[in-house]
């Protein structure tokens, strides 16, 4: 190394020594588990839910029970979770990514109330709010118990200070990765509600302001909340009850969360896959539009990055269902009757048709077809007419399903030039599959189980009657 003396070489190397400890390089975890001994652990932390598990580490506890995790690559901060035998216990650990080198002591018998801690705040913090929590607990269930002002008054006292405690715990270690996760997994508190004119309490000032200050304590810009279990819970309990089941209310929620999560890359990966995930094939009806927005506006705009086979087949199957969602009009159907005759879905007069997809030598739809044909017999009278489509190309097997199940006095429909791809033009994925159109033919209800259709018609009637 001409030029640089012996002298600036060390300096160099110290201060490169240096810079590596002040960023943690790597990990070195110790426990010592009382009750266990001579068994193999896994380290890992959280993923989003409380169900998923990532596995970072193993190791092996000794004779007295003494393990050493330890590693010279960075660990990501999360809620780690040192996993027992068999993986119905474990030990929780805050790992913020700044304490990288600390001991914790605990016994199986009581893991909370014996912890100890040694070499990390963050830990400390999170077992003492356990334990102080734990003790509250206790009281408040045997001052439950009984039933007289006494246990009342010391059961408020209890709980005021508990109240009192956490605050000041949350305030004086604000910046801790401990109070994130605490903030995180709790829920905002609702001032006192003004009163309605009859004096009662204005319950949806209160729904708003709750869900108006939903993320409050969400830092979203924090990559390590994707490693802890409150994320999905938070997300699913968002969507399922705080927003209308809707596809322009989901969207525009969705769009929001996914801006205001943005600065978190993996958080924004994972969030659009979740929204997209749960309404590919919705539990609500007609709330696939979702999942299609999401898909173009994220994925095939080249927002997310997506692999080219599984990009293929998501803008194939926009291209199926942009014409298939609720308030579209159903697309043209031409097809042939038993009789040799055209048929078709635009021509059919009703105020409401229900179009069946089925294959005559599927199990479902023989279950299926004796419930369609009570549904019709009880329903003739009302507007409303049933057509069936064959989406298999068995004449023979077609026409003995109409006359097994009695289906004669319904619209029957075959593809008898063989032309019709069932599952890209129409989204017969599985069969049966069943939509139902209005006088226009326009969609009111996709994917429907027939077992739910008159309480749905009955359902969009009132509901359109309560517009007229």
């Amino acid at each position: 190394m001409k030029g640089y003396t012996h002298t600036a070489i060390l300096a160099f190397i110290i201060t490169l020594s240096l810079l590596s400890n002040a960023f943690g390089q790597g990990y070195h975890i110790e426990a010592t588990i009382k009750g266990l001994r001579d068994s193999s652990l896994i380290m890992g932390h959280y993923n989003r839910s409380h169900s998923q598990f990532v596995p970072k580490d193993t190791a092996k506890l000794d004779a007295n029970g003494k393990v050493l995790f330890e590693g010279k690559t960075n660990l990501p901060g999360g809620l780690y979770v040192i996993l027992f035998p068999g993986n119905a216990r474990w030990v929780e650990l805050v790992y913020s990514g700044k304490e990288t080198n600390f001991s914790v002591e605990t016994d199986t018998t009581d893991i909370v109330g014996s912890m100890k801690i040694t070499g990390s705040k963050e830990n400390e913090l999170f077992y003492n709010y356990q334990r102080e929590l734990r003790a509250g607990s206790k009281q408040l269930e045997v001052l439950g118990k009984e039933n007289n002002a006494e246990a009342r008054n010391k059961m408020k006292t209890i709980q005021d200070g508990f109240a009192a405690y956490r605050d000041k715990m949350l305030k004086d270690n604000a910046e801790s990765f401990t109070v994130k996760m605490l903030k995180m997994s709790t829920d905002p508190e609702i001032p006192a509600a003004p009163k309605l004119a009859n004096g009662k309490t204005d319950s949806i000032w209160v729904f708003n302001y709750y869900k108006s200050h939903y993320w409050d304590n969400f830092d979203f810009t924090d990559p390590r909340i994707i490693n802890t279990p409150f994320l999905e819970a938070k997300v699913e309990r968002y969507f399922k009850n705080l927003v209308v089941q809707v596809p322009d209310s989901l969207i525009k929620e969705a769009d929001a969360l996914v801006k205001r999560v943005s600065p978190n890359k993996d958080a924004k990966n994972w969030l659009v896959y979740y929204i997209a995930n749960q309404y590919e094939n919705p539990k609500t009806v007609g709330t696939e539009a979702v999942w299609v927005h999401m898909a173009t506006k994220y994925y095939l705009s080249g927002e997310m990055s997506i692999l080219e086979e599984n990009r293929k087949r998501v803008a194939e199957k926009v291209a199926t269902l942009k014409d298939l969602l609720v308030n579209k009009t159903f697309p043209a159907l031409a097809l042939t009757d038993p009789t040799g005759k055209k048929v078709s879905v635009q021509a059919i007069q009703a105020d409401y048709t229900v179009l069946f997809f089925y294959a005559p030598t599927c199990g479902h739809c023989k279950e299926a077809s004796p419930l369609l044909k009570a549904f019709y017999d009880k329903n003739k009278a009302n507007g409303i007419k049933v057509m069936t489509v064959s989406t298999e190309h068995n004449m023979e097997e077609w026409k003995s399903f109409i006359k097994t199940y009695h289906l004669e006095e319904l619209i029957n429909g075959f593809d008898a030039l063989k032309q019709i791809d069932f599952n890209r033009k129409f989204d017969v994925v599985t069969t049966p599959t069943i939509y139902v159109l209005d006088k226009n033919k326009k969609i009111i209800a996709r994917k429907m189980p027939v077992e739910q259709l008159e309480d749905f018609l009955n359902y969009y009637k009132n509901k359109m009657a309560r517009k007229l």
